[in-house]
């Protein structure tokens, strides 16, 4: 049986930060390999701010071209939207009878978690991988046998200011992959249509 973490996400645009917290998921005893997954529609955040699903995929496909451990999922582009993580979940289980699915997330998401559709389900049957996240801390399910905490590094990094940088011209190398650096940089892919 395969172990597979998913990191859902936006993805809008794959940064280096996402990009360290699959590494270093994928590279613990928890997972085999970690999925990330791009979210056509989080039911949390506001579509008007999205990329394109297709292009956030293809950034992100670049990003892991060459990590057999990492790898981009687009699973959710054919569920209804938005994407409920429960439903996900069920769609995967049906698909990959052989594969176990944990569930990678912040610690600013699992704050929140209890307002997850069927969230009860989610931590009774899936291993919830969770990292830390600049100025977030819970202790709700600290002593719950399905939820693993991971030390990765704390960067403060976001898409939302990689976006600005975008639109006001500036640089974002260092910020993101090289790949996604230059493709980044040659088209208009924020514009002030897709700004906050």
């Amino acid at each position: 049986m395969k172990k597979i973490g998913l990191f859902f996400g936006s993805f809008n645009p794959v940064h280096v930060g996402h990009l360290i917290i699959a590494e270093t998921v994928a590279s613990s005893n928890l997972v085999d390999q970690v999925w990330m997954v791009v979210s056509p529609q989080n039911p949390f955040k506001q579509q008007k701010n999205l990329l394109n699903q297709y292009d956030r995929l293809h950034l992100l496909q670049l990003a892991t071209a060459n990590n057999p451990a990492v790898s981009a999922s687009n699973i959710e582009f054919f569920l209804p939207k938005p994407s409920y993580t429960i439903d996900t979940l069920a769609y995967l289980h049906e698909k990959y009878p052989n594969h176990q699915f944990s569930v990678i997330m912040g610690e600013d998401n699992l704050q929140h978690f209890h307002k997850w559709k069927n969230y009860e389900a989610i931590l009774k049957y899936y291993q919830i991988i969770v990292y830390p996240r600049p100025n977030y801390s819970t202790n709700r399910y600290h002593s719950h046998n399905n939820v693993h905490y991971l030390t990765v590094p704390l960067l403060e990094i976001s898409a939302t200011y990689i976006r600005k940088r975008l639109q006001q011209g500036q640089s974002i190398r260092y910020l993101v992959p090289n790949s996604v650096y230059e493709q980044l940089r040659e088209g208009t892919w924020f514009n002030q249509n897709n700004s906050d």
